[in-house]
């Protein structure tokens, strides 16, 4: 098995050798899946796809297709992130801002009571119209801000909810790009579709040949 890595056709039986091992490994494999996929993976399926990996190639190219999802899962991860720092940072703003009002309130009439008040410590109907207003002003003040409080919350909803159609969108797409690349590449099995089944059984031919490449890796024969 040491000649198998870079077989390219010039030794016809060092070919066939690499495909029967190839087959042999996926058959193997193949028992780990659930048994409505080993039924489908007929034994020409099996066969088709020892032969897309007999030169290794296919193993670079499903290498390089998982390693920009990783990279455009990363991406969009820290998107998300920072979205949702901005909208704590906006909350956390906002509730500063509404605090600091409120203080400014209390305070306000706290000097006012102090200065007015009569030794009696009786208050006048002038000091008392004054509290009266700013005990108004202050519950215009905490509406105003539960109107403002209401507004960032739809807005923070209208926001996450775009980006997570954003990151839907952009994962579709990945999934559409390594379709069409790996049917071009000759993998049987896949193809542009958006059918659950296949699609969970285009993610089983991924497996198999992940464990595949992993185990060839770790016997030295990549």
């Amino acid at each position: 098995m040491d000649g198998y890595p870079g077989v390219t056709g010039g030794d016809s039986t060092q070919q066939q050798e690499r495909h029967y091992y190839l087959l042999s490994e996926l058959q193997t494999l193949v028992k780990g899946l659930p048994s409505s996929f080993q039924q489908r993976l007929s034994y020409n399926t099996l066969s088709d796809l020892a032969l897309a990996l007999i030169d290794g190639t296919v193993y670079e190219i499903v290498q390089g297709l998982l390693d920009i999802q990783h990279l455009t899962e990363k991406n969009l991860y820290n998107q998300r992130q920072k979205l949702h720092c901005e909208h704590q940072a906006l909350k956390q703003d906002l509730a500063r801002k509404h605090k600091d009002a409120l203080q400014s309130c209390k305070s306000h009439n706290l000097v006012l009571l102090k200065a007015n008040q009569q030794a009696e410590l009786e208050v006048s109907t002038e000091i008392l119209t004054s509290l009266l207003t700013e005990w108004y002003c202050s519950m215009l003040l905490v509406y105003s801000f539960v109107l403002l409080y209401q507004a960032l919350d739809v807005r923070v909803r209208e926001e996450q909810k775009m980006m997570d159609k954003k990151i839907v969108a952009e994962m579709d797409q990945k999934v559409i790009d390594q379709q069409n690349t790996l049917e071009k590449a000759g993998v049987p099995g896949f193809y542009i579709t958006t059918n659950p089944q296949e699609l969970t059984m285009q993610m089983n031919l991924l497996e198999l040949m992940l464990k595949l490449q992993q185990k060839e890796s770790q016997s030295g024969l990549l």
